[in-house]
C-alpha cells in the first residue's frame, strides 16, 4: 500500500498531488496516484480527460478507498468483515469520520485490535444449555461441542462507540 506517493492525511492532499501529476502531463501517474489510493480506475480517467475537476472529490470517497485497501492487505474476514462495513457506515453518518478514518495515523489495523481487545475483555459465558446441543466439526468428525464456551462480540452500539472513539480521539 502507498508504496509509490506514500499515505496522505486527506482527500485534499491527494487532490494536490494529482493536480501536480496532470500539470506535468504524467496521467500514468495520475492512475496509480488513483489505485494506491483505493479510488476507481474510472474516477482517474474524469479526471485525465476533465470530466471532473478533482480526482478525489470528497473526504468519503477518500476514506472509503484508504478502508478497501486496508481491508484487503490485512486479509479481513469473519466478523471483522462486520466491522469494516460499521466503519464505512459511520463515515456516512457521523460527521468528522472521513476525515479521521482517512488520517496516517489512523489505521484499520489499530481500529480492529480495539475491537478485538473490548471482545477479549467482556467475554461472557454462553449457556451450557445452549453449548450442549451444539454440534461442530472438529477433525472432521461431528461432536458436542464442550462447555465452557466464553464469546465477546461487541453490540453494534459497543462497536460504533469503540471504532468512533479510535478513529476520532
Amino acid at each position: 500500500m502507498f508504496e509509490k506517493f506514500g499515505e496522505f492525511d486527506s482527500f485534499e492532499e491527494i487532490n494536490e498531488k494529482a493536480r501536480q501529476l496532470l500539470a506535468a502531463e504524467d496521467t500514468d501517474a495520475v492512475r496509480v496516484l488513483a489505485q494506491e489510493n483505493g479510488l476507481e480506475p474510472e474516477d482517474a480517467e474524469d479526471y485525465i480527460t476533465g470530466e471532473s475537476d478533482r480526482l478525489c472529490c470528497t473526504a468519503l470517497m477518500a476514506a472509503v478507498g484508504k478502508l478497501d485497501l486496508e481491508e484487503k492487505d490485512l486479509k479481513i474476514a469473519g466478523v471483522l468483515k462486520d466491522w469494516t462495513y460499521y466503519v464505512r457506515d459511520l463515515c456516512i453518518e457521523v460527521d468528522g469520520m472521513p476525515e479521521a478514518v482517512r488520517k496516517k495515523a489512523k489505521t484499520l489495523a489499530g481500529c480492529m485490535a480495539a475491537l478485538l481487545r473490548f471482545s477479549f475483555e467482556n467475554k461472557v459465558q454462553v449457556s451450557d444449555k445452549i453449548v450442549s446441543i451444539t454440534k461442530v466439526t472438529n477433525n472432521g468428525k461431528e461432536e458436542k461441542m464442550r462447555a465452557p464456551l466464553y464469546m465477546g462480540i461487541p453490540s453494534r452500539t459497543d462497536a460504533a462507540k469503540i471504532i468512533i472513539d479510535y478513529y476520532m480521539k
